[in-house]
């Protein structure tokens, strides 16, 4: 393997072409020294062909290095930093010309830093007196771009490890992404957003390494932002080590697929981050079959390929789902798919029915608990019943539906459930298919609505959850309005809290607050229809 970046007999050859056609002549070389493109422009610059044969994955780097010719001997310009950036080339170098012959080579490349002009110009040099050593510079730049991100490569071994610095173990690259909001809303309700947006990320195990928040005046129709502010997103995205970018904003197909193509980034939105979510935590037969039916739902305007031929969907973030289909597979298929799935979630509301059934029969009231996700429905179930549902205080932790019993003196009791959490902006596909799982909500005697009063955005939660009971034909149905984890406030705060919006204060994981929210469900439940039945 040669170990200059062009050889003289490459470079004398390229200039004398170049000279006779007064053109640019670029080639892209691997490191192991093959020219896979041949590239040639016009007198002014080069146009860099795709590159599907050579994508770049998660290294920081190509694997190719693009030489090409500047007929005036003129130093690199704007245009192929840009490149440079852009393509993630090992190095990029420009042969200098006078009279047919190479004077100068200008080599630039990549630095692992954050920034826009993440990358480094070395001085021009005499072609035929250049001592620039590419393998060994490539190798120590690659590696220091893997320490820059937090991986290390082990000694004779090119797999990539991170270092866990809390336990210190070593364990795979998760998924690193840049959270992308473009809107015209007003600019607190954006930040809002892309904050819940970041909880979410959390909640699927992806490391957030920068928010972007743009306003425009018009939304860009193909890209949602410029293509210029785009392209210096995929720039940072690189520096940073992104593997992912998740977008605020649902996406149309032909935007997913042309922000894609200029990236060359894993692309997401928002409803597909939240679909993932619900394929990692349904566990339940009811809830496996409803997020299956909402991702194949979601995903079948999406397909496309040659034909009818699905194009290959991505694993891990977006890509994953309880009852994984085939990677290639056609729409005829997806919607044969699609309707058996109705058809079982039709059996299982039978089976619901009949449990209703059966409860109505023994005439056990029934309280459900409703609430922004997050809000601490499960671990207040778990206190008020003793029992063990999971819990965890990350976003949408638990998504099946959970029923125990909590008794009250003189031999009363009622069935207490645990609903999925609500959010804003809920994909419509995983509204329509857990539609029947809350319709169980219309079985229920009373609700619970609970809210995290320690969240500074309780109330558009609790405006949410509201919109949310409001479609699901709830609206008027009894409510106590309980705000949990007042632990976390001054106590002067959370009684003024729930004075001002008529709330019974708890916090969950203290039961000593408890007797104000049993005295109210049981004066509902039980008082209230004994003096309906003396009237």
């Amino acid at each position: 393997m040669h170990r200059e970046v062009v050889t003289v007999e490459l470079g004398k050859y390229l200039a004398s072409l170049s000279d006779d056609l007064n053109r640019q002549i670029g080639v892209l070389i691997t490191r192991k020294g093959v020219i896979t493109h041949v590239i040639v422009g016009d007198a002014r610059g080069i146009f860099i062909p795709p590159l599907e044969d050579y994508p770049l994955g998660r290294r920081p780097l190509r694997g190719l290095r693009l030489v090409h010719t500047h007929l005036n001997d003129e130093p690199l310009n704007k245009d192929d930093l840009t490149d440079l950036s852009l393509l993630r080339f090992d190095l990029i170098a420009a042969v200098g010309l006078r009279e047919g012959m190479p004077l100068h080579i200008q080599i630039a490349h990549l630095i692992p830093q954050a920034g826009k002009d993440a990358y480094e110009i070395l001085p021009p040099a005499e072609f035929f007196n250049n001592d620039f050593e590419f393998p060994p510079f490539v190798e120590a730049l690659e590696e220091e771009f893997e320490r820059s991100r937090g991986f290390v490569i082990a000694e004779g071994d090119e797999t990539k490890k991170r270092k866990d610095k809390a336990t210190d173990r070593s364990e795979a690259p998760g998924e690193r992404a840049i959270l992308v909001s473009v809107s015209t809303a007003p600019r607190h309700e954006q930040l809002d957003s892309i904050d819940e947006l970041a909880e979410l990320s959390a909640s699927s195990n992806v490391d957030v390494l920068e928010k972007v928040i743009q306003r425009p005046k018009e939304i860009n129709p193909r890209y949602l932002l410029g293509e210029g502010k785009l392209k210096d997103l995929v720039i940072t995205a690189m520096n940073r080590g992104a593997t992912l970018l998740i977008f605020d904003q649902d996406l149309n197909p032909s935007q997913i697929k042309a922000i894609n193509e200029l990236t060359e980034l894993k692309v997401i939105d928002r409803s597909q981050l939240i679909l993932d979510i619900f394929a990692r935590r349904a566990h339940s037969r009811d809830g496996k079959v409803q997020v299956e039916l909402a991702q194949l739902k979601y995903r079948l305007p999406r397909l496309s390929g040659k034909g009818t031929a699905m194009s290959r969907l991505m694993g891990g973030i977006g890509g994953r789902g309880p009852g994984e289909m085939k990677l290639e597979i056609d729409r005829r298929r997806v919607r044969e798919r699609i309707a058996l799935l109705e058809k079982e979630l039709k059996s299982l509301s039978e089976a619901r029915r009949q449990r209703k059934a059966r409860r109505v029969g023994n005439r056990i009231p029934i309280v459900s608990i409703v609430g922004y996700t997050n809000a601490g429905k499960s671990t207040l179930l778990n206190a008020l019943t003793r029992s063990r549902t999971f819990v965890e205080d990350k976003l949408f932790a638990t998504l099946d539906t959970a029923s125990r019993r909590l008794r009250f003196p003189h031999e009363r009791e009622v069935i207490i459930t645990d609903t999925v959490g609500f959010i804003r902006n809920l994909p419509k596909d995983l509204v329509a298919a857990f539609r029947a799982t809350l319709e169980e909500l219309e079985d229920a005697d009373l609700l619970l609505h609970v809210v995290d009063i320690s969240n500074p955005r309780f109330e558009q939660h609790m405006t949410s959850v509201n919109a949310i009971l409001k479609d699901l034909d709830l609206a008027d149905k009894g409510r106590l309005l309980i705000f949990n984890k007042t632990d976390r406030l001054p106590p002067e705060m959370a009684e003024n809290l729930s004075v001002r919006f008529g709330a019974i204060a708890v916090s969950a994981l203290d039961s000593r607050t408890f007797d104000p929210l049993l005295a109210a469900i049981e004066d509902f439940m039980f008082n209230e229809k004994i003096d309906a039945a003396r009237v």
